[in-house]
């Protein structure tokens, strides 16, 4: 079966999280943002679903995964089920459930990372709200971004796994999940995460092996 993933084209943002997992797994999808337009695609692609979902239960907003009858929103909630599928998180439900809380701690944090340049509205430009994005940052890298680095550095530091892992002893998509965290606080705070990362060398032990998989390079 291959599975469909409706996200905006050409936007890491939450899809990325789920593309991820795809791509690391090697599981078989089809990005409908990124098909053509005349293939059904693009923009128009995922909003249709926004409209059309069957059995009216309409979705919020991408990203979307189609599996079969199935169709599943929200980032965690979609790598909650692909997670057993796709063998990215052991099968016994306590380590699905740290799994699942791991996610949404990311999602929390993935939020307050955006709001740092959108913090008066998100239909504004940034150019709109450059003061109070500003006042924002500082206050994010003086207290917030040292608060998530610290907490999945303490995990990092307290596995029994040889190399760093969040969950059990081999990949999950919590690991996938914070790479990907990494590589957009770096793009959007380089100076910052520069400074800092001696100080959590197991995360980015993380994300170099992470980066380093098989699939990755090539995605």
């Amino acid at each position: 079966m291959a599975y469909k993933l409706y996200y905006w084209p050409h936007i890491p943002g939450r899809g990325e999280f789920i593309r991820l997992a795809l791509e690391a797994a090697g599981a078989e999808y089809i990005d409908i943002g990124r098909l053509p337009e005349d293939q059904g695609g693009g923009r128009p692609g995922v909003s249709r679903l926004l409209s059309e979902a069957p059995g009216g239960r309409f979705p919020f907003a991408p990203p979307i995964l189609q599996a079969g009858d199935l169709y599943i929103s929200q980032t965690a909630n979609i790598l909650q089920y692909l997670g057993p599928h796709l063998g990215l998180v052991p099968q016994d439900e306590a380590s699905r459930l740290w799994a699942h809380q791991l996610q949404l701690t990311m999602a929390d944090w993935l939020v307050e990372a955006h709001d740092t340049h959108h913090p008066i509205a998100k239909s504004l430009y940034y150019e709109e709200q450059k003061a109070e994005a500003l006042r924002r940052s500082a206050n994010f890298l003086e207290l917030r971004l040292p608060k998530y680095l610290n907490y999945f550095e303490r995990l990092l530091t307290a596995t029994t796994a040889a190399e760093p892992r969040l969950v059990g002893l081999q990949w999950s998509y919590p690991d996938l999940s914070l790479f990907h965290m990494v590589e957009g606080l770096r793009y959007a705070f380089p100076r910052a995460m520069l400074r800092l990362a001696p100080t959590y060398p197991r995360i980015l032990a993380l994300h170099d092996q992470v980066a380093a998989l098989p699939r990755i390079p090539a995605y």
